[in-house]
């Protein structure tokens, strides 16, 4: 096997209107793949770079710690849960505003298959460097390296090394792979690495907890700066930059306004879905179910996301006049989207061990935490009857991940719920009235007619109570 050298893999190329981009991949969940790229991240700010992050995959923890390193918000990319087009878009649209995007990979590099980490690098032509966990290994780590190369196609160009114990560990890791295998190997970090992400139950703190102390991830920067050849990745990630360009639609004027549920409790929104209301008509308007006391003004929609509500059920449960105000708004007909989090908010409340915390009141269930995960992966839906989303047969895409179930619940014209969606692998999704809500996080880029949907239905809506007339005085 030739021997890898800087000119047989780090070619110049002259490519003056792209960006330079790399996927950063492991080879199972847990190689340290989240804590490398946030010290890229870290590192190349530093040098003054702007870095435009990106997050393989459904997951909402990840790239909020992207923002919190970036200072940029970060984009989910997923094939899934995307149409091809809108990913293509998404992607380029940021890439086009920074020195050079950094998509953290997904569980290991091939898992997934249509969500995999190498199949998303393939249809956006990026190159992926990988993570390998060196902590119970020597030479055998080059035979990881080549078969993960056997099946890239040449597309991994580069290898970093994490819990590296000491300086012959080191030697041995790195001989092995440069004497086996064409990818180059780029750096590594120790073993002995003085840096933790909090975990809780759905994973990875989120940024709006402030996980990582600024003198953490100043630490970081320094170590990877100091063990990783960064000039070396830049070159990979520039040699295979993307190659289209695509013309972005200027958003038409607001029409509308959409109130967003967004504080510590409703945190998780695929930023792509806000923009597609955006690009829709809509005007985002966040609020907080926690700390404010009304609903904004002149609103004619709903967006309550996911999030960590059982954290927080006491505040929740104590901000009654929140609770009443959007209970109000629904029974009026007001358009609401809820998803996970928000729909567990909707309920008669969240009962966790002997607590219970009451809530909306809008389904008449309870949402109970359970100890264990409750479900998660990929669904797909259809919708049974029109309704807000769109007309009765719409099919969109989306993900699930929760660890809390709820009790039965009737359906039906007599208690005015509805089962509104049939689920690909068992799920519902509930109507009252103008409000749906269910576990499912769905991605308005899996069907583009979604955020148009929403949109009109809360336009027209809107617009039909502005003209509704009132009621004629009473004679005496």
């Amino acid at each position: 096997m030739r021997k890898s050298t800087a000119s047989s893999t780090l070619r110049r190329t002259s490519m003056p209107s792209n960006t330079p981009a790399i996927i950063i991949a492991g080879t199972h969940s847990g190689s340290g793949k989240t804590t490398i790229t946030l010290g890229i991240m870290a590192a190349l700010k530093a040098r003054g770079m702007r870095v435009q992050p990106f997050k393989s995959g459904p997951d909402f923890i990840d790239p909020s710690l992207h923002r919190l390193v970036t200072g940029r918000i970060s984009r989910n990319l997923d094939l899934y849960m995307m149409e091809k087009e809108f990913c293509r878009r998404s992607f380029a649209k940021q890439a086009t505003q920074a020195d050079i995007s950094i998509i953290e990979g997904v569980m290991g590099m091939f898992d997934g298959d249509r969500g995999s980490s190498h199949t998303l690098g393939e249809f956006l032509d990026i190159p992926s460097i990988l993570v390998i966990d060196a902590r119970a290994m020597a030479q055998s780590a080059a035979a990881i390296v080549r078969g993960f190369e056997s099946m890239a196609g040449g597309r991994l160009i580069g290898v970093i090394a994490n819990n590296i114990a000491s300086p012959r560990h080191l030697q041995l890791v790195r001989e092995a792979i440069e004497t086996h295998c064409q990818a180059r190997f780029l750096g590594y970090l120790p073993r002995n690495l003085d840096f933790t992400i909090p975990s809780r139950h759905l994973g990875l703190h989120l940024a709006e907890d402030n996980p990582i102390p600024e003198t953490a991830i100043a630490q970081l920067a320094a170590t990877v700066e100091a063990h990783i050849d960064l000039e070396a990745l830049l070159l990979c990630a520039g040699e295979q930059a993307p190659k289209k360009q695509v013309t972005q639609k200027k958003a038409p004027p607001e029409r509308i306004r959409i109130a967003v549920a967004r504080d510590r409790a409703f945190c998780f929104y695929y930023e792509d879905n806000l923009d597609a209301l955006r690009q829709a008509g809509a005007e985002i308007i966040p609020f907080s179910p926690l700390t404010d006391q009304k609903l904004p003004m002149d609103i004619a929609g709903i967006y309550l996301g996911g999030g960590y509500p059982e954290l927080y059920g006491k505040e929740l449960s104590e901000n009654r006049a929140m609770r009443e105000a959007i209970a109000e708004t629904i029974e009026t007909g007001m358009p609401v989207y809820a998803e996970c989090g928000g729909f567990m908010y909707l309920t008669r409340g969240i009962e966790d061990g002997d607590l219970f915390h009451p809530l909306v009141g809008i389904f008449p269930t309870r949402a109970r935490m359970k100890k264990s995960r409750a479900s998660l992966g990929y669904r797909e839906i259809h919708l049974r009857e029109s309704c807000l989303l769109g007309p009765a047969g719409l099919a969109a895409r989306g993900h699930e991940f929760h660890y809390s179930t709820i009790e039965e619940m009737a359906t039906g014209t007599n208690v005015g719920i509805t089962d509104i969606y049939r689920v690909d692998r068992g799920g519902s999704g509930y109507l009252h009235k103008n409000c749906l809500a269910s576990y499912i996080h769905l991605h308005f880029g899996s069907n583009q007619a979604l955020a148009e949907n929403f949109v009109q239905f809360c336009q027209e809506n809107f617009d039909r109570l502005r003209k509704k007339p009132c009621p004629s005085p009473s004679k005496k």
